[in-house]
């Protein structure tokens, strides 16, 4: 695509928009092909938050929240996931934060299942940034945390199957691979990748050009997994990892024009990517297998009232995109 301008621009007439009375950051999609159920947690700079707990119609173009099965949740969740596997009946719900913490959504209520802390002081806990569910193996939850650590919960047990100092500084983001291997990234500007079978290594692919550069999303290519993706601190760019020739990246997309917050690869293809950022943009790119001499445009793009902060791509319905900016969040058709 030579002509930015030629840019196709996603549905906005078949987006489907939830007013919230908090600002929004963490949301999930349900795996759950039965219902098509959200949750959507509060970003308010004090213990007392919430989780909201909606439906979507996708005839209606409209959201039903469920008062019943919204719940109090201690300080902003940083992050929300349903459990992945669409089998799992009721649907089982986990948050991050001060803890890990699991909650079961019943048909008329959310139940608190458990709080899973590894804090050796009972006085402190190094609040969790970021956690990642793993697919393949859905007993097993992988956390991060400022304290350095990526902590590998067997939530089935309720205790911990090992801990790793991961890091040199504060961990950011997880994101599992296969059933035993996931990658992290961190304020100490890396993207390394473990292998539960060997915990005394890991493998450093990616390092920021800046020294010390913060890496601060890292999302793994489910359909390929030769491809991860991360984003630096206060950048604009988007940096496509190729694990097979490390260091060096395989794309770098640079059409935001202020800080990339959030990415997500396409659930059901290899080569789609959509990123969002304070621009107030949501950029979906289709990565060729080699790039033009200059750079790489996005096939589609979505302008919000403001500057995003959260994506979610859903797995159970995959042409809708969730993009959280300010009070509202809005599913996108792709």
């Amino acid at each position: 695509m030579d002509n930015p301008t030629e840019e196709t621009h996603l549905k906005s007439k078949n987006s489907i928009t939830y007013d919230s009375p908090h600002p929004i950051y963490a949301m999930a999609f349900s795996s759950a092909t039965d219902h098509r159920r959200m949750a959507v947690g509060s970003f308010i700079e004090e213990y007392n938050n919430r989780v909201d707990i909606l439906s979507f119609n996708t005839d209606t173009l409209s959201f039903t929240p469920h008062p019943p099965l919204s719940f109090n949740h201690p300080y902003p969740p940083t992050k929300l996931m349903f459990n992945p596997s669409s089998l799992h009946k009721p649907d089982l719900l986990a948050s991050s934060g001060d803890y890990l913490r699991l909650w079961e959504v019943n048909g008329n209520a959310t139940e608190p299942v458990s709080v899973l802390n590894n804090s050796k002081s009972s006085e402190f806990c190094a609040p969790l940034t970021s956690f990642d569910w793993n697919e393949i193996e859905p007993k097993r939850i992988g956390t991060c945390s400022i304290d350095t650590t990526c902590t590998i919960w067997d939530i089935e047990k309720g205790c911990v199957e090992t801990q790793l100092i991961a890091h040199d500084k504060e961990v950011y983001d997880i994101a599992w691979g296969e059933a035993r291997v996931f990658a992290s990234v961190s304020a100490d500007g890396s993207v390394r990748i473990f292998d539960l079978r060997d915990k005394e290594h890991s493998t450093i692919i990616y390092e920021s050009p800046q020294p010390d550069t913060p890496l601060l999303r890292l999302a793994w290519n489910k359909q390929d997994l030769r491809y991860m993706a991360t984003i630096l601190m206060e950048s604009n760019k988007v940096v496509i990892l190729d694990i097979r020739s490390p260091t060096m990246p395989v794309a770098e997309l640079e059409r935001h024009k202020a800080s990339v917050n959030a990415i997500a690869w396409a659930p059901q293809s290899c080569r789609h990517i959509c990123s969002v950022g304070d621009d107030a943009q949501a950029l979906i790119w289709d990565l060729p297998s080699v790039a033009g001499p200059n750079g790489i445009d996005p096939m589609s793009m979505y302008s919000a009232g403001s500057e995003i902060n959260q994506l979610q791509w859903s797995a159970a319905q995959p042409d809708w995109i969730a993009i959280a900016f300010s009070n509202r969040m809005q599913l996108l058709k792709v």
